[in-house]
């Protein structure tokens, strides 16, 4: 098992290329299984969650091939049952069940469980397919889904904490094949939902409205193969971002897409940082401790709840009062513990956290405990005393493709070694 040795104090300049979403790449990965023709997709990122969606495609009978982040995947006969012992591994892998259900009309799939920031139940997925015909039960642990026919439906998908970025994903994916006409209310509206139905529409589908609160799904009686490139990771951008404010240089992303930044770029500059937008690039100039800040987290385009770790790890850095609230996951503050042994000053109230700066953090031995507390570790290293050492380093391996080189390619002095 890795861990990151962390040396603070080496300030960031330079140009960091931005990797392709993977919270896109995965339910477009899986909506390839919608056709029985190749699809090519290219922008995919080196992540451990990306090899795991291919070896669950794999393992349903898909033909897939992979060089330098271009995917072909070929499932021209699949299996629709997906167990536990790949699953488990992954909570995204749940968006299997709209393809399979849409091609096959049937589908099992193990369930893999809550996470360390919180349950996140599929209820909202199975009560948007049920609402276009199917029938849903859940036994020894797996999802089991059956449906004579589809037929076109409207169905809210709202929850008590917003809207649901997969069960929108997971909806779509299964309304295309459907008979009729399809509405979903209250549709999350993240780039991550535009990237799929724009990847839906080149094989075939007719879904209007995607990146809005309504989308319309129109069925059709089949799909066919198309290539796509995956949008740019709006999270790593924002991450690099944070991490160049903390570093106190100039950096500049390339690769990236400015409309889907608004909201961690104003946090940014209301916190007195210089931020620079271009047709596909982002500069962020690091010019002294961050000013106090009031941030909510909230669905797109609000400032995005996987944000929220990484202006926690800039705002201890600060001096005043910051105060960060959660609204998405509520339980999402396994890093402040962490932190705190950093030397930061963070109160928790329910699903608040409120944040004293303390100007100047020291390195200490931390341990990640999910994939966005992992990055704002690593982040508060790059200006604490000393050496920071982030333990279970896996977890930033699933959404970070090689953020130790890319750190020291702007200057940080990062190492990445056996535990």
């Amino acid at each position: 098992m890795d861990k990151i040795l962390v040396y603070g104090g080496h300030p960031l300049n330079g140009t960091v290329r931005v990797s392709g979403s993977k919270n896109s790449a995965l339910p477009i990965l899986a909506a390839a299984l919608l056709t029985r023709e190749p699809c090519v997709i290219s922008n995919v990122p080196d992540l451990s969650d990306i090899h795991y969606m291919l070896q669950i495609l794999s393992h349903m009978g898909a033909s897939v091939e992979r060089a330098s982040g271009v995917v072909r995947i070929h499932a021209e006969k699949i299996k629709t049952e997906a167990p536990y012992d790949i699953v488990r591994k992954m909570r995204a892998s749940v968006c299997v069940l709209g393809p399979l259900l849409g091609r096959e009309k049937e589908a099992t799939v193990s369930l893999p469980g809550g996470c360390v920031i919180g349950d996140r139940p599929i209820d909202l997925h199975l009560k948007g397919f049920e609402a276009l015909g199917a029938v849903s039960r859940i036994e020894h642990g797996n999802v089991k889904i059956f449906a004579g026919e589809l037929r076109g439906a409207t169905v809210n998908l709202r929850g008590k904490l917003g809207p649901t970025v997969l069960g929108t994903d997971n909806v779509m994916m299964a309304a295309v094949l459907a008979e009729g006409t399809t509405v979903i209310e209250s549709a999350a509206a993240e780039p991550e939902v535009v990237d799929l139905a724009n990847f839906l529409n080149k094989m075939g589908a007719r879904i209007e409205g995607a990146g809005t609160r309504r989308i319309v799904i129109h069925g059709v009686s089949e799909l066919h193969g198309t290539e796509h490139a995956v949008i740019p990771d709006r999270i790593e951008a924002g991450t690099y971002l944070v991490a160049g404010a903390i570093g106190g240089g100039d950096v500049r992303l390339i690769r990236a897409d400015p409309t889907h930044l608004g909201s961690v770029i104003e946090a940014l500059q209301k916190t007195g940082y210089s931020v620079e937008t271009g047709a596909d690039t982002v500069r962020v100039r690091g010019n002294g401790a961050p000013r106090p800040l009031q941030l909510t987290t909230e669905p797109y385009p609000g400032f995005p709840t996987d944000m929220q770790a990484q202006m926690c790890a800039l705002l201890c850095q600060g001096s005043g009062i910051s105060v960060i609230r959660e609204t998405i996951f509520p339980q999402r503050f396994m890093h402040v513990s962490e932190l705190k042994r950093m030397g930061a000053d963070i109160a928790l109230d329910g699903h608040t956290a409120v944040i004293s700066g303390v100007g100047k953090m020291s390195g200490a031995p931390v341990m990640a405990s999910d994939l966005r507390a992992s990055a704002a570790l690593v982040l508060a290293g790059l200006k604490a005393d000393g050496v920071t050492e982030v333990n279970r380093v896996y977890h930033i391996d699933r959404g970070y493709e090689r953020i130790d080189e890319k750190l020291i390619q702007l200057g940080a002095k990062i190492e990445r070694v056996k535990a």
